[in-house]
């Protein structure tokens, strides 16, 4: 796959999208792009993005379509009504990278394989650096001839990038993810509040364990953000509450409990209620300032 002779169309243009739009360009490949409110995509279209004024623009004028959009009723509104594929081109390759529910991945792949249409599931891991850096963790469901065929695409936006299977299972990998990440943003939090209220210097604290079996990707990188009062979204707290009620339905569906993913999302919930949902997870320290 060349990328100046292969068009990328892009939907959604927040947090996560800018960084991964940006790379996409840096690596030669044309890119299309629309969000709903397009004054949000303007530095975008100055980098050389071009705009188009609908999701029927982006899906007929591009070979690859990729989404990241806010929860399952967004992706759901632009895939299925009327909207990417009814106006994408056979052959096209399209790719939600939204954090959504396998099921919806499964139905979609379903409609766009009827329309000689290739869908796979990636949603990704790493937060707005990962997608800033070129770093995401991708995680990939749907055919994997589409999977290979589009790879260079991947590898823009992404290093660690892994096939999971059938469709679907790019979600459920993630769900996975989330759950990990919920308990250990649990863990992080309340051990900084241990350390606080111990006395200790927190800051110190961190250089002892960031690198010990404590270690972990949310401790190096939301751990000093916590410790800096700097509570601004890498990934916003309405998001990862979406998520884990994701992950909680489906486990409910399998027939598996998940005490502590049902705890954290009880305690993201109350951060919340008090007005913190468009805070970073990182923000779930303050239920300890309390």
């Amino acid at each position: 796959m060349q990328a100046e002779k292969t068009i990328i169309g892009f939907i959604g243009t927040g947090v996560m999208g800018q960084g991964m739009i940006r790379n996409l360009l840096k690596a030669g490949f044309p890119v299309n792009i629309y969000t709903r409110t397009k004054a949000k995509a303007d530095a975008l279209i100055s980098e050389g993005a071009e705009w188009k004024d609908s999701v029927a623009e982006v899906s007929a004028a591009s070979d690859v379509v990729i989404t990241i959009v806010g929860y399952p009723k967004d992706v759901e509104e632009v895939y299925l009504e009327n909207g990417i594929l009814a106006h994408a081109k056979e052959g096209t390759v399209v790719i939600d990278m939204t954090t959504s529910s396998p099921s919806l991945a499964e139905r979609i792949y379903q409609e766009a394989k009827a329309k000689g249409i290739a869908a796979l599931d990636a949603p990704v891991s790493g937060g707005d650096t990962g997608a800033k850096n070129g770093k995401l963790s991708i995680m990939v469901g749907g055919e994997e001839a589409a999977f290979h065929q589009i790879r260079p695409v991947f590898e823009a936006m992404g290093e660690n990038i892994v096939y999971q299977g059938g469709a679907g299972r790019g979600q459920h990998t993630k769900m996975t993810n989330q759950i990990l990440i919920a308990g250990g943003m649990l863990g992080l939090c309340e051990a900084f509040a241990y350390a606080d209220r111990a006395g200790l210097d927190v800051e110190q604290v961190l250089k002892s364990v960031a690198t010990g079996a404590a270690g972990s990707f949310s401790l190096s990188n939301l751990g000093p953000r916590i410790l800096k009062g700097d509570f601004a979204p890498g990934f916003y707290v309405k998001h990862f509450i979406k998520d884990m009620t994701i992950a909680l339905d489906e486990a409910e569906k399998m027939g598996l409990l998940t005490p502590g993913l049902a705890l954290a999302k009880q305690r993201y919930e109350e951060l919340a209620e008090m007005g913190f949902e468009n805070d970073g997870t990182q923000a779930l320290y303050k239920l300890y300032q309390k």
